[in-house]
């Protein structure tokens, strides 16, 4: 997005009034001073990379003083972060570019991310009763979020309450971004629900390493225990013993998996690389 030079004529509408949409990033600035043009050129790469979520406005303090008088700039450079009206952020002297950026995740994040975030430490701790909670109350404040439905779907199936799930899932469309990683969960648990135990089927390799049904069986188990390492290498087996076998069912499986683990993950990412390397 390109920058937005401010006046005092113009502060009202393109900063205060603007901030209500997004964020503004007002820097201020001088040729004459060299460091407030790194600033400037580091903001301006910045603000790019958010992909129009965040607003760049410039006050050339060498045309006009009287903005950055108003705002109580010392000295350059200088750097005002204004949300919903207000003055979130300042910060005189050389830019953080990471402190900026991560100021601008979080105010450029959707009410569900922000939310997710929130979980996750309470995920992590099994806590289901309370993300339940929190998940039901935005559910409830924002009907229409999908979001929010997609997440709660998600813990119902952790916590596993199948049928809540399947009532919550129904309710979200099926191109409804994420909402596949709750469905895939699902059905790998209601697909485990009919196959031996994780150490019977351990058992059963050590008689008959070549087990690709044994195998299968155990790489959903153990994606379903949460071990979704050992369960994607499970997988990654089959797919390297027989691509033939259920249909490649080891790949597919690789690919539910990476769907149930969500974006990002840091295990899809490095066995995404496993399994393209191999099968190229």
């Amino acid at each position: 997005m390109e920058a937005v030079t401010i006046t005092p004529d113009t502060f009202q509408t393109e900063v205060v009034e603007a901030s209500q949409s997004q964020p503004v990033v007002l820097v201020f600035w001088a040729e004459q001073v060299p460091p407030s043009v790194q600033s400037r050129q580091v903001v301006e790469g910045l603000v790019g990379q958010f992909q129009g979520k965040v607003k760049l406005a410039l006050s050339d303090v060498a045309e006009d003083q009287t903005m950055a008088q108003h705002l109580r700039v010392q000295g350059l450079p200088a750097v005002r972060v204004v949300h919903q009206g207000k003055i979130v952020e300042q910060i005189d002297g050389p830019v953080d570019e990471e402190q900026l950026r991560t100021l601008l995740d979080t105010l450029t994040q959707s009410p569900a991310d922000l939310l997710k975030d929130q979980l996750d430490q309470i995920i992590a701790s099994e806590d289901w009763e309370t993300a339940m909670a929190m998940l039901q109350e935005a559910v409830n404040e924002e009907p229409n979020n999908m979001g929010f439905r997609v997440e709660l779907a998600d813990v119902l199936v952790r916590k596993g309450d199948l049928d809540d799930a399947r009532t919550v899932l129904a309710s979200v469309p099926e191109d409804t971004e994420d909402r596949d990683r709750p469905q895939n969960r699902l059905e790998f648990v209601e697909e485990a629900a009919g196959f031996d135990s994780i150490d019977s089927l351990r058992q059963q390799l050590e008689t008959d390493p070549d087990s690709l049904e044994a195998k299968y069986q155990l790489s959903v188990q153990l994606l379903v225990a949460g071990q979704a390492e050992a369960g994607l290498e499970a997988a990654m087996d089959i797919l390297r013993l027989d691509r033939e076998f259920r249909d490649d069912i080891g790949r597919l499986t690789m690919i539910r998996a990476f769907a149930m683990l969500g974006k990002g993950h840091e295990l899809s990412g490095k066995y995404r690389r496993k399994m393209f390397n191999f099968m190229h």
